[in-house]
């Protein structure tokens, strides 16, 4: 399957049904939550390590990100300074950007809201990062426990921030698609019978 009909049929799955075909998880800290619009965002990341409080190379890496891609921003989960704000949330709306995942904080939440690029952070605060161009662009990064390569597809939704190998895409859907037929049989014989039932009674297909 070709990765732009693996990103189409993520889409399809809510992180929580991701998770229940993973093996092994990888589930950003769930503190880097949906925080900036209510859209879901399914794409490849585009990776930016930086230091603590320190965000001047983002700009200039905002010219070579792709239309669709994830900008995930590792800010050491420094959140007494921002590397994000409603500026930037304009050049990444020009460049067509799926969304923003950032490990820190952001600002001019009102304003970025306004610009309507979905943003995944920690939280909010007032003040501005250092302009210093430090850092580095497209390189693996570790968001606490999680790796995330650039090419890794970031799915995010209300419930948080998973991490799919695109390798492992295919057999995760699959496994995901047997647990909602599961629960979609428990459910239809709840409703007729009006009795509980365990997932555990209904049979693997």
């Amino acid at each position: 399957m070709e990765l732009k009909e693996i990103l189409e049929q993520l889409r399809q799955f809510s992180t929580t049904e991701l998770c229940d075909g993973m093996t092994t998880f990888r589930v950003l800290d769930p503190a880097i939550h949906r925080m900036v619009t209510k859209k879901k965002i399914v794409g490849t990341a585009f990776t930016i390590d930086i230091p603590a409080g320190v965000s001047g190379i983002i700009p200039d890496a905002l010219k070579e990100i792709q239309p669709g891609q994830v900008l995930v921003v590792d800010a050491k989960s420094y959140t007494r300074q921002t590397c994000w704000g409603d500026y930037r949330s304009f050049c990444a709306l020009t460049q067509k950007v799926e969304g923003v995942v950032i490990d820190g904080a952001f600002r001019d939440q009102e304003g970025c809201e306004e610009v309507g690029v979905p943003i995944f952070a920690r939280c909010t605060v007032p003040r501005a990062g250092g302009k210093d161009l430090l850092g580095k662009v497209n390189v693996p990064l570790m968001l606490g426990d999680v790796e995330v390569l650039p090419g890794d597809i970031i799915v995010g939704d209300a419930d948080g921030v998973v991490v799919v190998k695109p390798e492992e895409a295919e057999s995760l859907m699959e496994k995901a698609r047997k647990k909602a037929a599961r629960e979609k049989k428990a459910i239809d014989y709840m409703k007729e019978n009006g009795k509980v039932i365990s997932l555990r009674e209904i049979p693997n297909e």
